[in-house]
């Protein structure tokens, strides 16, 4: 056999092992998704109402999120800028940092991150075949068993920190067994009611659930009933209580050409992180940021050593470093493209905020919808001058595109109709003029199919 023909022999074996690999790996998501209810698909029929299926499973895997400090953060909107800021903020300070977020955009993988790398395909098939029969035993809900794969393989990569973002709410989320090292609520909005509440009093009790004995609670939240509802569990629980809008204020910010967003930050009457910028573009980070840097001060009042190097540095990288993306995303210029994943009032409002602030002619919006969501609500805060592409994304819980479009016309919102992402996309894109604007949003999943 030649040199040549050894070289194709071990090309030919390496191309089919990893084919393999590739195959097993689409497998085992095909039985994650499939096999077991989803919130993220199915909606309502996934959801349980206590925590005994994940405390079972902690105890199966030996309590694996004993073995690792922890942040936990909760909220209706920020909940994962703010997760991806803390995560960058301390690998950059030398940290070993975990990061658990939810829901994925492209990748499951993405759910699950170490330093800013996605979970390894062949770790994720390799427990999963090594515990299904405990699966099957059990029927854990999705939700559930991803949060055990989290800790499991922050437990065993002996991370020295992890940042674990809520999914839905806070008493009853599968990821609050944990006692972390601070608790984070970003805010309080109307969003699950059918789960959490009608009113922001009630969500506000949900969320506060995620508060520990003894543990310091930071929240951005401004509402003085929420703050009551808030500050009142705190106190139950001998937790202290940071606003973090009484310690940090962004009063403005501005984008630059290049895309970076460069804040002003005030501590009282004081310019304190001069300089201070983001790769995040979008100016609800100016809502954030104070989360954020409260959060780090209350690390370093438990001995955590975060140097002010670090801060720049994390909020300078976080899509670079943690992956982020979906929030005000900038993805091309003429015309400007524009994907946000809001799909609540509070999320809506912020993209209509960064619209004022936006320099565009005419306004496209492709949007679609889950048919759970209070989206008469959404429908009317949207600006009848823009054209509406209407669509819908690959999941049974997506609401009929035709039906969404009847919606929106009763608020004088007019468009086109398109039952599929990239269809509407591609209209949108052909429609647009270089000075225009295309937005994308309404939901995780419309964005998703639009990347």
């Amino acid at each position: 056999m030649t040199d040549r023909d050894t070289r194709s022999t071990v090309c030919l074996t390496l191309s089919n092992i990893f084919v393999n690999e590739m195959n097993k790996f689409e497998k085992t998501l095909e039985w994650l998704f499939a096999q077991l209810p989803m919130y993220q698909r199915i909606g309502k029929a996934a959801y349980k109402s206590n925590l005994d299926i994940t405390i079972m499973l902690d105890e199966y895997f030996g309590y694996p999120h004993k073995k690792f400090k922890t942040i936990h953060v909760a909220g209706t909107n920020g909940k994962g800028s703010v997760s991806h800021m803390l995560a960058a903020i301390l690998s950059k300070a030398g940290y070993k940092t975990g990061l658990y977020t939810s829901p994925h955009l492209l990748d499951f993988r993405e759910r699950i991150r170490i330093d800013g790398q996605m979970i390894d395909k062949r770790d994720v098939v390799t427990w999963l075949e090594k515990h299904k029969s405990i699966f099957e035993e059990m029927q854990p809900s999705f939700f559930e068993m991803t949060v055990a794969l989290a800790y499991d393989y922050f437990a065993k990569e002996a991370v020295d920190i992890a940042v674990v973002e809520v999914g839905m709410g806070g008493r009853l989320d599968s990821t609050n067994i944990i006692t972390p090292e601070v608790s984070i609520i970003t805010n309080i909005g109307k969003d699950h009611t059918e789960f959490l509440g009608n009113t922001l009093v009630e969500i506000a009790r949900e969320k506060a659930g995620i508060i520990k004995y003894g543990i310091p609670v930071v929240i951005g939240e401004r509402r003085p009933e929420v703050i009551e509802v808030l500050q009142s569990r705190a106190n139950e629980l001998e937790a202290t209580l940071f606003d973090a809008n009484q310690f940090y204020q962004v009063p403005c910010s501005v984008r630059t050409p290049d895309g970076r967003h460069h804040f002003q930050v005030k501590r009282g009457k004081r310019s304190v992180f001069p300089e201070l910028s983001s790769d995040l573009s979008g100016i609800v980070q100016r809502k954030n940021l104070p989360v954020v840097l409260e959060a780090i001060e209350v690390l370093k009042l438990n001995k955590w050593t975060v140097p002010i190097s670090a801060i720049y540095e994390g909020i300078s990288s976080v899509k670079e470093v943690t992956g982020l993306n979906g929030r005000w995303d900038i993805v091309e210029t003429d015309p400007l493209l524009v994907y946000d994943t809001a799909h609540n009032e509070d999320g809506i409002r912020s993209v209509l905020h960064q619209l004022e602030e936006t320099k565009f002619d005419k306004l496209h919006v492709v949007i679609g919808a889950v048919n759970d969501k209070a989206i008469d609500k959404i429908l009317q805060m949207l600006p009848d001058e823009g054209f509406y592409y209407f669509t819908r994304a690959d999941i049974p819980r997506a609401l009929d595109a035709k039906v969404l479009a009847a919606k929106a016309g009763f608020y004088g919102l007019n468009g086109k109709i398109t039952e599929d992402v990239k269809e509407a996309l591609a209209l949108a894109r052909k429609e647009a003029a270089n000075d225009d604007l295309i937005l994308v949003t309404g939901s995780t999943y419309v964005v998703a199919e639009a990347y």
